[in-house]
């Protein structure tokens, strides 16, 4: 396949991935990383305990995660197009700046999870999303249509 066209969708695809290892590697080093990601106390013990919610959502955000990085590389040009690229790449673009500014109103439903890690997560997913806008709005002409 030819170079990619957009570097910034390589950019935003590579730090979807290394979103989704970081998730995973939770499951292998287990509560201490749980831990020092901000996850909370109450996942890290859940992990120990060996209970099977800690690694659900961590395997469901983890495949997310891998499933956006897969749609930036497609617009990027480095993989295949994948159905509806443009309309995926717009809501995931969407998802990570709303993730990034809006955390205030959600820190309520999640309160074992710490400041510091709010504070962290939505910097790095807000970049995440600004990465996403502009490699979208460089490519949008050549992201219309279906699959090829």
């Amino acid at each position: 396949m030819a170079s990619p066209t957009n570097k910034l969708l390589v950019v935003g695809g590579a730090l979807s991935g290394l979103a989704a290892l970081a998730h995973l590697a939770c499951l292998a080093v287990g509560a201490p990383l749980f831990r020092l990601l901000g996850a909370g106390e109450q996942m890290a013990q859940l992990h120990l305990a060996g209970h099977w919610y800690p690694t659900v959502v961590t395997l469901a955000i983890a495949g997310v995660l891998a499933v956006w990085s897969g749609y930036a590389l497609s617009g990027a040009g480095v993989i295949r197009k994948l159905p509806l690229l443009r309309t995926a790449l717009s809501a995931i673009t969407a998802i990570y700046i709303v993730r990034g500014v809006a955390f205030v109103p959600v820190m309520a439903y999640f309160p074992g999870n710490s400041t510091t890690f709010w504070a962290v997560s939505s910097s790095i997913c807000l970049l995440i999303g600004i990465v996403h806008l502009v490699g979208l709005r460089q490519s949008w002409a050549r992201l219309s249509g279906g699959a090829a």
